[in-house]
């Protein structure tokens, strides 16, 4: 059902708050937050509201309007470039404040200014990483060229403007909940917010500490195994058989490696604070003229990321007369993300690949003012930290900067256990970087040439960029910028006394791995490994292999293709790993020892059609099965470290089932005087499993959709329990990380892009959530129901002589203070 418009009782008010209260800490002031004048009240919006406005402005060079369809959706429309990014930091602003300052507090670590205590340790988390320092490297990278700088100013006062005119009534919802009031906008705040999504889109890429602590167990041969670099049944995202080029770089591995890094036991037992979802991935693809119906190239992309109320999305067109694109943008920063302009389109997956290593460093003494590099004492640049917290002391905190980065942690900010090594984190968004002018780069790019110099400033994180155009070309390319390694680097921690393990230089950037109008006449890239084993150079990360099997199962076989088959391809449940799973688990189980339960529930997997759907008692079954499986045959090795070691991959697992069924040592349980055989094995886990589902049938959630029960959160209800009035929840969606629509309980397909590149582009989209983020709007949650049922808007291109179109709603005018027309 959608969010109830906030005219509320005030006994449910009451509520609300108090149930926030668990989280943030003590109620605002109740006289304040019910006044009729300036509290909550004021931010129910009829349905009828208006959001024409005419407004003057001194910052203005020249005239805009921006016209709102049905949807509120903008249509930017500007003399310049700046006058643009300065309507779009106005438009962001006003319907997305509170988003913006709560996300940029967050990244620089300052959480404890609104959360109170129990964000004290986030905060120093987040400061300890570096994330301002990588912010301010940004900055000053964003600032270096006065065109560049001139584009982010532009925004942000843009963003101030609407600041500065907000009366204490207009705050939105949350400031008059936490009672506290939205800061200054400025081009730092900006960079936080990209360096925030780096760390969202990199951290999870990177195994190093468990990787560490995992190796205590296994040998390396072992290890290789557990952890693939490339899996058997990789499919990668530049079609194998391609030739790569001599590398310009060969990194030499130190002559102590093989003893001090790949044999030394237990540099680090692992400890992260917090780690985003490895499942961070994306789907992109795109399909060649010559195999769709209209003679064009589609383009799709559907970024999976953790899903919230507001969207991290905010549809708009942008327009100048130099320039006209429509897309996603980024609450907090201009230019559109991903989209089409009049030429092109493009889209982005992450890419998954490592580029965060750790290194551990000797200080000389407690005062961390000195560390031992290249023979001698070498001085810190310390840095004090001072985090305030709500109803609290300030905390202070010293992080010592090195050759290498923040010493993330040591023994004032140790790991749980009785090891408390200072490691320092060499990451490469702390590098100075602009990403953001690629993106304007992008939205003005007309073909190949240009798509191919604007990814050129991309650093981190790193993303594969597909790419499609009018001329009928389609691309892509893997892009940001990753250190050279030798053989192994980076899979664990690393000494830090001396250059021997430092990153020998970067891989130049026209040898990533990328390839244009391959014959074959599809790209597609879905978080898999980018290359096979002939491209040259060692690329750790954390990839996932099923959902590209899948997707290249299906478009191999497509011709003739449609906008609307590309519509129905990106909703797809089929469960490709299900798929060569099920005859392993059939052959195995061993029926005549499972209890009456696991009985039934073979007997209903067996007539399983292999898709995901919300409707699927299949996917159910299969899931807690081979979740059971997959814990009985790993968790007799893996829990001898502390922390238990990762998992290994599904498909990991899959492989290693599918090559050595029989004799694979992992099958036997190490804890036990009986040798387990796969049979017994999978027949246990069945019987396992069966126990939970016979609970959840009880409950009636068998079907896939009401056990993973599907939701959509406040972006501040990390508990998913807290904001319950201003979420969605028990969502008709199917879906695993590993099929196509990629779905999981709040982590799925943030924004849903169809583009037909013909000579009048035909494009369709859709994100699960809605423009506005005040929940007393109707437009707060108005598309989920849409992006649930797998349904699609028509995006529309506007022109400026269609601002008397019936689809035009409303319309805000900017003008300069001087302008009297």
């Amino acid at each position: 059902m959608r969010i109830i418009p906030f005219v509320i009782s005030a006994v449910v008010t009451t509520g609300l708050v108090i149930v926030l209260n668990k989280k943030w800490g003590k109620v605002p002031p109740m006289g304040k937050f019910l006044s009729p004048q300036h509290g909550f009240w004021q931010n129910a919006e009829p349905d009828d509201y208006d959001y024409s406005a005419d407004l003057k402005f001194p910052e203005l060079k020249g005239n805009g309007n921006v016209y709102f369809d049905e949807r509120l959706v903008p249509h930017v429309f500007a003399d310049n470039d700046e006058d643009l990014y300065f309507l779009q930091g106005y438009i962001h602003a006003k319907f997305r404040l509170f988003q913006m300052d709560i996300q940029t507090k967050a990244a620089e670590g300052r959480a404890s200014e609104i959360a109170g205590p129990k964000a004290i340790n986030y905060d120093r988390e987040q400061r300890r990483l570096g994330m301002r320092f990588a912010a301010e490297s940004a900055e000053k990278e964003m600032e270096k060229d006065p065109a560049s700088k001139a584009l982010f100013s532009a925004y942000t006062k843009g963003v101030n403007a609407y600041i500065h005119s907000l009366k204490e009534s207009e705050l939105p919802l949350e400031y008059k909940l936490l009672d506290f009031k939205p800061e200054e906008w400025s081009n730092l705040r900006t960079a936080l917010l990209l360096k925030m999504m780096a760390k969202i889109l990199s951290s999870g890429t990177e195994n190093d500490l468990a990787y560490t602590n995992t190796k205590n167990i296994f040998t390396q041969e072992e290890f290789n195994a557990i952890y693939p670099q490339i899996p058997d049944s990789l499919l990668p995202i530049v079609p194998k058989g391609t030739v790569f080029e001599h590398p310009a770089i060969i990194p030499v591995k130190p002559s102590s490696a093989d003893s001090l890094y790949f044999g030394k036991k237990g540099l680090m037992a692992e400890t992260e604070i917090s780690k985003p979802d490895k499942d961070n991935g994306s789907n992109n693809w795109v399909v060649a003229g010559s195999k769709t119906q209209s003679g064009a190239p589609i383009l799709c992309n559907d970024p999976h990321l953790e899903l919230s109320l507001p969207s991290i999305w905010f549809e708009m067109q942008l327009s100048t007369p130099t320039g006209n694109v429509y897309g996603v943008s980024l609450p907090g920063s201009p230019f559109i993300i991903i989209g089409f302009n009049d030429n092109i389109a493009w889209g982005v997956t992450n890419a998954q690949r490592d580029v965060k290593d750790y290194y551990e460093i000797k200080f000389k003494d407690a005062s961390k003012k000195e560390y031992w590099y290249n023979g001698k004492w070498e001085p810190t640049q310390l840095r004090r930290e001072e985090i305030k917290v709500k109803d609290s002391a300030t905390v202070y905190d010293t992080v010592a900067y090195t050759v290498y980065g923040p010493v993330m942690y040591d023994a004032s900010f140790p790991n749980n256990f009785s090891q408390k090594k200072s490691l320092a984190v060499r990451w490469v968004a702390h590098d100075p970087s602009n990403e953001g002018m690629t993106f304007y780069k992008l939205n003005r790019a007309a073909n190949y040439d240009d798509y191919a110099e604007a990814l050129k400033t991309f650093s981190c994180p790193a993303q594969n960029f597909v790419f499609a155009s009018k001329t009928g070309d389609i691309a892509i390319w893997q892009q940001g910028k990753f250190p050279a390694r030798w053989k192994g680097q980076g899979l664990y921690t690393m000494p830090g006394e001396d250059t021997s393990y430092n990153w020998q230089g970067f891989i130049p950037q026209s040898e990533n791995p990328h390839v244009k109008n391959p014959e074959r006449g599809f790209l597609e890239s879905a978080n898999q490994r980018p290359a096979d084993s002939a491209y040259p150079y060692f690329i750790p990360g954390s990839y996932i292999t099923p959902r590209a099997i899948a997707i290249e199962h299906f478009l191999s076989g497509m011709n003739g293709i449609t906008t609307a088959d590309m519509m129905k391809l990106q909703n797809n449940y089929f469960n490709t790993i299900a798929e060569d799973a099920m005859p392993v688990l059939l052959k195995y189980v061993k029926e005549s020892e499972l209890i009456s339960d696991a009985k039934k529930y073979l007997d209903m997997i067996k007539s399983w059609d292999l898709n995901a759907g919300p409707a699927s008692k299949g996917q159910t079954i299969y899931q807690c099965w081979w979740d059971s499986l997959e814990i009985v045959i790993w968790k007799d090795e893996i829990a001898q470290t502390n922390p238990v070691s990762p998992l290994p991959e599904d498909q990991t697992t899959l492989e290693l089932l599918l090559k050595d069924s029989t004799s694979l040592k992992y099958i036997d349980n190490i804890t036990t005087p009986k040798v387990e055989t796969l049979y017994d094995d999978v027949t246990d886990a069945l019987n396992r499993a069966s126990v939970e589902l016979a609970k959840k049938e009880k409950e009636g959630r068998l079907e896939w959709a009401k056990f993973k029960e599907p939701g959509i959160y406040h972006l501040t209800d990390k508990s998913k329990s807290q904001l319950l009035p201003l979420a969605r929840t028990q969502l008709n969606m199917g879906g695993t990380g590993l099929v196509i629509n990629a779905m999981e309980q709040s982590h799925g397909p943030s924004w849903r892009m169809i583009v037909q590149l013909s000579a009048t582009t035909e494009a369709y989209g859709v994100y699960p959530a809605g423009q506005n983020g005040n929940p007393g709007s109707k437009y707060y949650d108005n598309f989920v129901d849409s992006w649930v049922k797998g349904e699609y808007y028509k995006l529309w291109m506007m022109k400026s002589s269609e601002a008397g179109n019936k689809r035009v709603r409303w319309m805000m005018k900017f003008n300069t203070i001087n302008n009297r027309q």
